[in-house]
């Protein structure tokens, strides 16, 4: 496959990058390069070259397709392309239009001058996935921006706009129309004022006071960068611009490179990278589906979530209605709104205009009357089966053909409620995590009947409103929450073997969790937990709960909900957060462990951690079994942006998957063997048993 155009007129020859979307330096691509600029050179007519993207990209970088694979490293290498480039007889430009990031960049500091249109966005940004810059990004921009700006790129791996670089010795010429004809007149000005061709590696880098510098950026990126080693390494790297010759600086780039390629924090954030862009694909649907158009939603429901969700689609423009059964709640709901908008402006984030032109897109109401007209209603309103069968019975009576139904439930029966209208097919779940302006996760539940073009619709709708959403069957509880109900379950019965709320919490704290399970537990509100447990028992009155459940039921009769009645597993200070130990909470499980005959043990760290997550790796296991996940790394996505999951452990099935399934298994076996805990919990999955078996992994 081609992925170059060459085209030589007027003693210039234009090279242009073809490897949609974002021009992925490919092995296909790099070979074009080479080509090309070989043709070039051997060309007696041309007498310079123009190396240019499309409007969306000169270059995104690596081409994540190819990451893990031959090609990745195959010859010509990205550091021989540069290496072609920077050596030519004859003088390469390159030009910059939209993104110009990663091993793009690189390409382009390889170039002999650069030009660019205002607007493109420049990075390297190779420390968000754990690497550094590895095709030359730590020699050469230090030479080009200097020492202190191009380290602040490298570390940070933000995005900047070419208009702040203007003036930096990175951009030769800023082109304010056709970013070609630009170029090309730039290249033959260059030609004819026989501009000396500029190499990049043979610039100097100073500073004036070197040592402080680096000991104090050690320091203040040493303290936020914690279980993340590649900040470290980008100053490495950048400090060997300065104090090495570039040859060996170039080395020490590369050693570093490999050091962190290797490593499982790296390993584990380019998994992550990959995943969220997997999730996106609905398995069994076709790539021919449109998606229905979504020009306004409903919101039913002013409460926290309700007003969470209508401001992620007033943030994108998307005109909202919202509604409540009485004024005195949905004014509630639309003040939190317009306290949002506001804040954005006092913090500098929004203009005041954009502000009071998005929160205008609102219309609250009290009449289902105007929903009459959405392209799709998505109910927010307290988790039970009876209020949502009266929600949708309205919404399917009022509501236009072809508006999709969407309920936020986090774990009742999709199924169940789609079969209250008369359009299952349009119904769907879209589970926020709260609170639903920041969470990033949004869970997609696909009902038996939901039809193809509704998944398309809300996925692409999840990228509208800047979310990243993951694909569920039908269970209780879907991925996440299932999942939790081992993970918390296990904690609870911790408490009742020995261990302590602090205990608990800081081993998995420790472990990286984002909080401890009873941290969560008071942020979240612990009658929520118990709401869901009232209602089984009501639905199954056969079934017999752990005693680990009826100790969290005596705290909820407590009112211990959590931060919101200032106790819970912790007690907290008026309009604080600090959770702070409570000997309330330690008499009542000291009470509980008495009523049932339980004697407290010594419970190690290493124990509390592998109960917790191997609780969540063994149900994951069921669910990917089931079939209610497509793929083990979009249950690692729904740990990690919705339930706090260390980023550089990759989600728990790939955490599972580094340890050995093998080692797995023969922990939650043993965990089996342990008569306090549910058996149902440790009875191993057959899916880990045959992975395990067979020398595989999740992923």
């Amino acid at each position: 496959m081609n992925n170059t155009h060459y085209e030589a007129k007027d003693g210039i020859a234009v090279i242009r990058l073809d490897n949609p979307p974002v021009n992925g330096l490919s092995h296909a691509l790099r070979s074009g390069i080479v080509a090309d600029v070989k043709r070039a050179e051997a060309d007696a007519a041309v007498s310079a070259i123009v190396l240019i993207g499309s409007d969306k990209a000169f270059s995104g970088g690596a081409d994540i397709r190819e990451f893990g694979t031959a090609a990745a490293g195959a010859e010509p290498t990205l550091h021989s392309v540069i290496n072609l480039i920077e050596t030519s007889s004859k003088p390469v430009i390159a030009a910059i239009g939209g993104a110009c990031m990663g091993g793009g960049l690189e390409l382009a500091l390889g170039c002999h001058f650069r030009v660019s249109v205002p607007g493109a966005q420049i990075a390297l940004p190779e420390v968000k996935i754990g690497l550094l810059p590895g095709g030359g990004g730590t020699q050469r921009l230090p030479r080009l921006i200097g020492l202190e700006p191009a380290l602040n790129m490298i570390v940070s791996g933000n995005t900047v706009p070419s208009d702040l670089l203007r003036f930096t010795p990175l951009f030769d010429h800023f082109i304010e129309g056709d970013l070609l004809a630009g170029a090309i007149a730039f290249a033959k000005q260059v030609v004819a004022e026989k501009r000396p061709l500029k190499r990049v590696r043979d610039l100097k880098v100073t500073h004036p006071r070197p040592a402080a510098f680096f000991m104090f950026v050690r320091n203040a990126v040493g303290a936020v960068s914690k279980n993340y080693p590649a900040p470290l390494k980008c100053v490495d790297a950048v400090e060997a611009a300065l104090t090495k010759p570039f040859e060996e600086g170039m080395k020490a780039e590369r050693d570093l490179f490999a050091n962190l390629y290797v490593g499982e924090e790296s390993r584990a954030l380019r998994h992550l990278f990959l995943s969220e862009r997997k999730a996106s694909k609905v398995e069994g649907v076709s790539p021919d589906v449109k998606p229905r158009a979504i020009q306004s939603v409903g919101i039913i429901g002013a409460g926290t979530m309700g007003a969470g969700i209508a401001i992620n689609f007033l943030l994108a423009g998307i005109p909202t209605v919202i509604l409540e059964t009485k004024q005195e709640a949905l004014d509630r709901g639309v003040k939190h709104i317009n306290d949002f908008f506001e804040s954005r402006v006092k913090k500098g984030k929004m203009k005041a205009d954009k502000a009071k032109t998005l929160a205008a897109l609102l219309k609250p109401t009290l009449s289902y009357d105007d929903f009459a007209n959405v392209d799709m209603a998505i109910e927010a309103v307290f988790e039970t089966m009876a209020v949502k069968k009266t929600v949708f019975e309205t919404l399917d009576r009022v509501c236009k053909s072809g508006a999709i139904l969407a309920s936020n439930t986090s774990t009742l029966d999709l199924n169940k409620i789609a079969a209250f209208t008369k359009r299952p097919q349009d119904v769907v779940g879209m589970h926020f995590f709260s609170p639903a302006n920041v969470m990033k996760l949004l869970e997609v539940i696909r009902g038996a009947k939901t039809a193809d073009d509704v998944l398309v619709t809300i996925m692409q709708v999840a990228k509208k409103i800047k979310k990243t959403a993951v694909i569920s069957g039908v269970c209780d509880g879907f991925i996440g929450n299932r999942m939790i109900a081992g993970y918390s379950g296990e904690a609870v019965k911790m408490l009742e073997e020995g261990a302590t709320v602090q205990q608990i919490d800081g081993a998995l704290e420790k472990f990286g969790m984002a909080m401890g399970p009873f941290r969560m537990g008071d942020l979240a509100g612990n009658d929520i937990g118990w709401s869901i447990r009232k209602g089984i028992s009501a639905e199954h009155p056969e079934y017999q709960w752990p005693s680990a459940a009826r100790l969290a039921d005596k705290l909820c009769e407590q009112g211990r909900f959590g931060q919101k009645t200032g106790s819970g597993w912790y007690r907290y200070e008026k309009g604080g957060r600090a959770a702070l130990a409570d000997p309330a909470v330690d008499a009542l499980v000291e009470a509980h462990r008495k009523e049932h005959g339980l004697t407290a043990r010594k419970i190690s760290s290493t124990e509390i951690v592998q109960r917790c997550i191997f609780a969540l790796v063994n149900e994951g296991a069921r669910i990917l079994e089931e079939g209610i996940a497509q793929r083990a790394s979009d249950i690692d996505i729904i740990y990690i942006f919705g339930y706090g999951f260390p980023p550089y452990r990759g989600g728990p099935m790939l955490y599972a998957d580094a340890l050995g399934l093998p080692s797995v298994q023969r922990a939650i076996e043993g965990f089996a063997r342990n008569d306090q805990s549910a058996q149902s919990v440790w009875r191993p999955a057959p899916l880990l048993a045959t992975l395990a078996a067979e020398g595989k992994t999740f992923n």
